[in-house]
């Protein structure tokens, strides 16, 4: 690919003088910025360095990708607490492909990307809005019984490891249950009202300035994006057959989200445990 020629940067405007750098500037903002920005340029070197690579590779696939993500995160939590974190995302995306399968949506294995969680592609879109909330849900679903399954082994051995694996694995379903786009929660909002992904955006935005994270403005570009995309065509005729419903679906879609939710929020209260230092 051949050089992008650099422009000559731009004169001050006549009678402007040109501002002049203030070192001391450096001193008060440096440390500030480079604190905010650490978490967001440690994961932007992963992928700049192994990202391109990872995709290319034929031998990418389930296994491989794991592999990678238990290292990553083993570099934050430790190796066992890293493999069971991994493997409670796979039981939660082999929900997804089950259920996928099952109503006839081609559907590939889970693939992994470290600190961003995992993603099932289908190889052709559901039939209909009903279906993708179904298969949405179907991940929350599954990955809850399987932390529910950790607990249990928590406190029949005794394990505080297995304990907080388990407090993860419900909050990190519940996480997935807002109604942002392309959450899970994004998706079975879909069968109810469009209404909810801008609530659920607004949320999510309050969380980041509230609380920072380098994930959530990816999920809130996305989610942003497809949003906007959902919203223009809705008009189609397309858009309409889709997202046609009997009252009797679109009950079934709301009972099962707020059901789900009420036994999350309940699971997270009660294995949660406070830290002192």
């Amino acid at each position: 690919m051949s050089d992008i020629p650099q422009l000559p940067p731009e004169p001050p405007p006549i009678g402007v003088a040109p501002q002049q750098h203030d070192p001391r500037l450096d001193d008060r903002l440096g440390p500030r910025i480079k604190r905010a920005l650490a978490p967001l340029a440690a994961i932007g070197a992963f992928f700049a360095k192994f990202g391109a690579i990872l995709v290319k590779l034929k031998a990418f696939t389930v296994v491989g990708s794991m592999a990678i993500s238990i290292a990553a995160y083993a570099s934050l939590w430790g190796w066992t607490f890293a493999v069971g974190f991994v493997g409670l995302i796979f039981v939660h995306e082999m929900g997804h492909v089950v259920a996928l399968r099952r109503r006839g949506v081609r559907a590939g294995a889970p693939v992994f990307l470290p600190f961003l969680g995992a993603f099932v592609k289908m190889k052709e879109s559901p039939r209909s809005v009903f279906v993708e909330a179904e298969t949405a849900l179907a991940g929350p679903y599954t990955g809850t019984v399987g932390a529910f399954a950790v607990l249990l082994a928590g406190n029949a051995n005794g394990s505080a490891m297995l304990r907080d694996l388990a407090f993860t694995g419900f909050l990190l379903n519940l996480f997935n249950l807002l109604p942002v786009l392309p959450l899970d929660g994004g998706r079975a909002a879909a069968a109810l009202h469009p209404a909810f992904w801008a609530v659920g955006l607004v949320l999510l935005l309050g969380y980041e300035v509230y609380r920072p994270s380098p994930i959530i403005p990816i999920i809130l570009i996305l989610g942003g994006i497809e949003m906007y995309r959902r919203w223009r065509g809705r008009q189609t005729a397309e858009a309409r057959a889709y997202h046609a419903m009997s009252p009797r679906q679109r009950a079934w879609v709301a009972l099962a989200y707020v059901f789900l939710i009420v036994v999350l929020l309940f699971a997270v209260h009660t294995t949660y445990v406070r830290r002192t230092l």
